[in-house]
């Protein structure tokens, strides 16, 4: 980070112009606002970065939504709005400036009749902390976060977008499934689609083998 030169505030709206959201995330936050569901970003981002994009995309009701990340400060000397005025300030000592896992395990430690249902979709090393803290684990297709959770054996749903997501979490609000059957699901859905992935792929190198 020491390489940019450009003042923060340029930053942010270069940032905000080139970053793009889920589309299905803003369908996911009105329907969590309705149904009083709290939503909460954990980032190993900046937080003025992360306000900066979720009010472009989504207006107002961005203010309802919790962000918990890393921030930005002035250099000593130094304004934030000036070329190299400006530096990370990190949530934590942890590897990635913030330890999600931190944030989620108070709640996660609550007596049973407190606990919420804790939801948590990421898709990357940073995320690797929090796997563990959460009921439902959505892992993003295709992303570091599937490896590690393969890798530990720890459950997981893969989600393409936030769609996904949304579908999943209102079946488990509305009672049609409990999130432990939903987590369990998911993670046999995964392996069974990379057995018959493996498969067809050994099929497929033992018929050019002939």
């Amino acid at each position: 980070m020491d390489s940019i030169k450009t003042p923060f505030p340029q930053c942010v709206e270069y940032l905000v112009q080139n970053i793009k959201l889920d589309p299905h995330f803003t369908e996911f936050l009105k329907w969590a606002l309705e149904n009083n569901i709290p939503v909460v970003v954990l980032s190993s981002g900046m937080e003025p970065v992360i306000r900066g994009l979720l009010s472009s995309v989504i207006g107002p009701d961005s203010e309802k939504i919790a962000v918990i990340s890393n921030q930005a400060r002035a250099r000593p000397g130094k304004a934030i709005d000036e070329e190299e005025g400006w530096e990370i300030e990190w949530h934590d000592d942890s590897d990635f400036g913030h330890d999600k896992s931190l944030t989620i395990r108070p709640y996660a430690n609550l007596p049973e009749e407190q606990r919420p249902i804790l939801f948590y979709a990421g898709d990357g090393v940073s995320d690797l902390s929090a796997a563990r803290e959460t009921d439902l684990l959505f892992a993003r297709e295709g992303k570091d976060l599937v490896s590690y959770c393969v890798r530990e054996n720890v459950p997981f749903t893969v989600f393409e977008d936030w769609s996904f997501i949304t579908s999943k979490v209102k079946e488990i609000v509305a009672g049609k499934t409990t999130v432990h059957d939903a987590a369990r699901e998911g993670y046999e859905e995964y392996k069974k689609s990379q057995t018959e992935l493996n498969g067809h792929a050994n099929g497929y190198a033992n018929g050019h083998a002939r």
